[in-house]
């Protein structure tokens, strides 16, 4: 089998789409598929070193990078569009991952002239918080660019039980697959030392650390925790929030702002974004990890969390109900009460923080890795290819 996977970015810094992509394309290949991506060389505001017009063999799967032009997540690939209009034919499933992306429709516009099989992953995108965030912008391109799409595919992938709700109640009538994402548990079984972490953030070494962990965005519910927050560190003077997470759209200004007008700015450090060892030492090193946001597809910060043993506090607009029915993280609404409750509890009772995150750590290592998560797409893929 011949799976192509189209992705307009693989850079580390557009959060965990890029990861998800590499992650499927990798187990799919090592479980015997052709596993090939085509993406561009857009990362944030600059452009990845790579080569272009070249498959790259990776583990298991190849990857060929285009030029784009790109302003933030708006990105444009001639190239790209052009070499899949020569080559799509060679590939038995084409799957697209990202909506409202003009370098996503455009393949898909292909596919369907062709007649090319495709299942398309929005990754949240069609949440109803998510629609209507700037929803005078994607009305008309819902109705005139999205929609067709959607109906043309063979299979939407949800990756949350919410969000195949949420899908089918848009009416499309395209068969919906739940499909979650994964991770490798390699990469969680031996983390690096604390110390990794303490050697770069050294005034942190004493701090009980709360920690954010994801994009800089408007969904994320900054201006939820920012009162949160302010509240749980006058309680507890010896808190401090570690925010984590790249800004693609320009709006950590604001989510500053936030923090400033609650009155605990001084105890807040943005880092910016983390990989490697230095990522991997800091999740080992906080007390709990909080998740505010108002819409998520499947976050691969929160299961990278708990796979690390962070225990984890998330709203319901996280879309991850079976991590709170197995007592691996604890699941509050989309309040500030809600959210600073549950911080006093964990902080006030660090013993049942530690069992909640041993519990979280063990649940996805179990259930959510990528050879599960390739077992159930090629079999997807096998009943979409013999129908």
């Amino acid at each position: 089998m011949r799976i192509l996977y189209v992705v307009p970015y693989l850079g580390a810094k557009y959060g965990g789409i890029a990861k998800v992509v590499t992650g499927i394309a990798q187990s799919v290949g090592r479980a015997g598929a052709q596993a090939d991506i085509i993406t561009t060389d857009a990362d944030g505001e600059q452009r990845r070193m790579v080569v272009h017009h070249t498959w790259i063999a990776e583990d298991g799967y190849r990857v060929m990078y285009f030029p784009c032009w790109h302003r933030q997540d708006f990105i444009l690939s001639q190239s790209l569009v052009r070499w899949f209009g020569q080559q799509g034919q060679a590939y038995d499933l084409i799957h697209t991952h990202s909506i409202f992306a003009p370098l996503i429709a455009a393949v898909q516009w292909q596919c369907r002239q062709h007649g090319w099989p495709y299942v398309t992953t929005p990754h949240g995108m069609l949440e109803p918080w998510a629609l209507a965030y700037k929803a005078w912008k994607k009305r008309t391109y819902y109705a005139l660019v999205e929609r067709p799409a959607l109906r043309g595919a063979r299979l939407i992938q949800a990756t949350a039980s919410r969000e195949a709700a949420h899908i089918q109640a848009l009416g499309l009538e395209t068969p919906i697959e739940l499909i979650p994402n994964g991770l490798h548990r390699a990469e969680f079984e031996t983390l690096p030392d604390r110390e990794v972490f303490y050697a770069a953030y050294p005034a942190l070494r004493h701090k009980r650390l709360l920690l954010f962990f994801g994009r800089i965005d408007p969904k994320k519910g900054l201006d939820l925790l920012a009162p949160a927050f302010a509240r749980i560190h006058a309680k507890y003077p010896d808190t401090h929030l570690l925010v984590v997470g790249q800004d693609n759209i320009g709006f950590l200004p604001r989510a500053k702002e936030f923090f400033a007008a609650a009155g605990c700015l001084e105890s807040v450090t943005f880092a910016g974004w983390m990989s490697g060892p230095l990522l991997y030492a800091m999740l080992r090193s906080v007390e709990l990890h909080i998740a505010p946001s108002y819409s998520e597809g499947f976050s691969m910060g929160i299961l990278m969390c708990l796979a690390a043993g962070a225990p984890t506090i998330m709203t319901d607009g996280c879309n991850f109900p079976e991590a709170g029915a197995a007592g691996a993280a604890c699941i509050v609404e989309c309040s500030v009460e809600a959210i600073a409750q549950a911080l006093d509890r964990y902080l006030g009772d660090p013993a049942a923080a530690r069992t909640m995150g041993a519990r979280g750590r063990a649940f996805i290592l179990d259930h959510y890795t990528w050879e599960r998560v390739a077992q159930k797409l090629l079999a997807t893929y096998e009943r979409i290819l013999a129908t």
